[in-house]
């Protein structure tokens, strides 16, 4: 998968990009991270990436000669996919990060200041993705997230395969508990069955423990008959259970 970043502020992604999972990852190149300075693909002498916005109004605008030109640039004759980061785009959840992860090509846009001249969307931009209903200074950390999510679909990057099919959401409920050692804790024991050795008893265990927790923390996750339409008859059969236990 290769991943380029248009910003203002490229040294914010070194410390990111070598490290945890996201730095093995780039490191064994099973993901490729480019990040460009925006200001390099500005023509004046000073560099600008912003202006005064027409109409009046607080703040400034980053202008979209520099990001039209960048972003066809580092495309080159290649296609791949424009994302700009931004409060009003569609929500990041699992199901965008799989879509996105598919198109295995992609080039971010961080936005800074007030926002970016709207011509930018409508000519070289595909889609705009939001990581949630709130405003940050810059695109930078959304891109970051994205690129996290991005990073554990890639093949090899997670060790463990389970480890990213039993993710929360990846079935659209949330993941099970997890306990380790030691086996009690403030009072608190491990639950008996995860020390049983009965893989079957555990297996059940946690996909109850799957529901109970989305029942608990995501409701909406399971309100709807899609929701309950992607649960199997065995899951719909416990949310039941657990839904009785919980009145």
């Amino acid at each position: 998968m290769r991943v380029q970043v248009l910003t203002i502020f490229p040294e914010l992604f070194e410390p990111f990009l070598s490290t945890s999972l996201v730095g093995r990852a780039v490191e064994k190149g099973l993901l490729e991270v480019r990040v460009h300075d925006l200001r390099s693909f500005t023509e004046d002498r000073h560099r600008s990436v912003d202006d005064e916005p027409y109409g009046g109004g607080g703040g400034m605008v980053m202008t979209a000669p520099p990001w039209i030109r960048a972003v066809r640039t580092v495309s080159g004759e290649g296609r791949p996919w424009r994302v700009l980061l931004s409060p009003q785009g569609a929500r990041l959840d699992e199901a965008k990060v799989r879509e996105l992860a598919a198109r295995d090509d992609l080039v971010l846009l961080c936005g800074r200041y007030e926002g970016i001249d709207e011509r930018v969307r409508l000519t070289v931009v595909d889609e705009e993705v939001s990581i949630g209903d709130y405003v940050l200074s810059g695109g930078e950390l959304p891109a970051m997230v994205l690129i996290e999510a991005l990073s554990r679909q890639v093949p090899g990057v997670v060790k463990l395969a389970d480890s990213v099919e039993n993710d929360s959401f990846r079935a659209g409920l949330l993941d099970h508990p997890h306990y380790t050692r030691p086996p009690v804790v403030e009072d608190l024991a491990v639950p008996e069955v995860l020390t049983s050795g009965d893989h079957a008893a555990i297996r059940r265990w946690r996909e109850r423990e799957a529901l109970r927790a989305t029942l608990a923390k995501r409701p909406d996750l399971l309100a709807g008959p899609e929701a309950l339409a992607r649960l199997t008859r065995e899951q719909r059969r416990v949310l039941e259970e657990v839904q009785r236990d919980e009145k």
